[in-house]
């Protein structure tokens, strides 16, 4: 064996980054049962090379990797079985809505720290609620950009979009996320 796989311990993965690495999963594709899948796949990858960790990064963030990737194919696979064409929708622009309107709306000062919690809870659920409203394509590309922090090139590339075509889609899924959430959260 050599010094790299010595640095490795995948008898203690589960105990130590199994947690972790689901909550990193479950976040970036919104289901339980898909990210233990994902996470299962990244031990199982993780195992199959780890002759190739050089340990230049720690365990974990060598995993987190992995698992980003397993993430991409699964994004991937899904744009795959539903094809390439993007799906042409008329949107209204409202430009006096643009901004950061849920910083804009959210309110000043709060009651106490339980109906903080409570309207946090409830707030980010009808954002999920609307993300999942949207057409596939638009909240896999918000999702990868806005909560997974992907990098344009990297999402392009994975996606086969132009970096236009891209910013066209996330600032759709933007209007209509505003939409949904000043119909859905702010005016109810």
């Amino acid at each position: 064996m050599n010094q790299n796989e010595n640095s490795l311990d995948p008898n203690k993965w589960i105990d130590t980054y199994a947690d972790y690495l689901f909550n990193y999963a479950v976040v970036r594709v919104n289901s339980s049962d898909i990210a233990k899948d994902l996470v299962q796949e990244t031990f199982f990858a993780g195992l199959k090379s780890a002759k190739n960790f050089e340990g230049k990064s720690t365990e974990r963030t060598w995993l987190v990797s992995i698992l980003k990737r397993k993430i991409i194919d699964y994004y991937r696979k899904i744009n795959s079985k539903k094809g390439q064409a993007e799906v042409r929708m008329n949107f209204y622009d409202n430009g006096d809505s643009e901004g950061n309107w849920i910083e804009e709306r959210v309110p000043q000062s709060w009651k106490n720290e339980a109906e903080k919690t409570i309207e946090n809870n409830e707030l980010k659920s009808q954002l999920e609620d609307c993300i999942e409203a949207l057409p596939q394509k638009y909240g896999m590309v918000f999702r990868m950009k806005t909560i997974q922090e992907f990098e344009t090139e990297e999402i392009c590339k994975e996606l086969d979009i132009t970096p236009s075509n891209l910013w066209v889609i996330i600032h759709r899924a933007r209007t209509q996320l505003r939409n949904c959430m000043e119909k859905n959260w702010f005016n109810k």
